[in-house]
């Protein structure tokens, strides 16, 4: 009776082992909260050559996160600041940390000045300074929200950058517009949540346009 029970707590620890590994993946059209549903989930695939991703916190955490982290960033004075992880894509399989990521600060104005040789990467059109290069994207942005006090006079600078792990994804202008587009979501998904007034310059639709 006793081997029978232990055989039978065995078999349903297994089953609840295997849903929640069933629970802890999804596609790239799920990952980060959905913030990739539809064609984009593919070049989420074509750039990080994986399919299946560890689904991380609870839904629109990472958003909330990044949002009070750039708020008290803000409200500090400080001319630059930490966020956090607005997206992280970690591949199953993979370890945790490795994957490629959405991460989002608040630069400092001297930032997008920065006259330091850019060899590796072109800049775009968007933004105060958007700029891409083989395995990453930048994005700087101006937001002037009613949810921040004082952004009038002085807006909140908003840097997006996007890395995208270990790849072997070739370097083109396909891939390099896909890195881009990646970040744009995310970019345009935080600038929608902080009420930016017209989307802190950021189109809906990404200008993959070099200068």
């Amino acid at each position: 009776m006793v081997l029978a029970l232990t055989v039978s707590l065995g078999l349903v620890s297994c089953g609840a082992d295997e849903a929640r590994e069933e629970e802890t993946f999804v596609g790239a059209d799920e990952v980060c909260d959905g913030l990739f549903d539809g064609p984009l989930a593919k070049q989420v695939e074509l750039v990080t050559g994986d399919t299946e991703f560890f689904a991380m916190g609870a839904e629109g955490g990472a958003m909330s996160s990044v949002v009070d982290a750039l708020k008290r960033g803000y409200a500090s004075g400080r001319s630059w600041a930490t966020g956090g992880d607005l997206c992280e894509l970690d591949p199953k399989g993979g370890r945790l940390g490795e994957g490629a990521d959405i991460k989002v600060s608040m630069y400092a104005p001297q930032d997008v000045e920065d006259s330091r040789d850019q060899a590796a990467t072109e800049l775009y059109t968007m933004g105060k300074r958007s700029e891409v290069g083989e395995r990453s994207a930048s994005l700087y942005l101006e937001c002037v929200s009613p949810q921040i006090e004082g952004s009038e006079e002085i807006p909140l600078r908003i840097h997006g950058g996007f890395d995208r792990g270990e790849s072997s994804a070739p370097d083109s202008r396909r891939f390099r517009n896909a890195n881009m587009e990646i970040l744009h979501a995310g970019a345009l998904a935080l600038v929608k949540e902080l009420d930016c007034k017209d989307r802190a310059g950021l189109p809906e639709t990404p200008v993959l346009q070099p200068k």
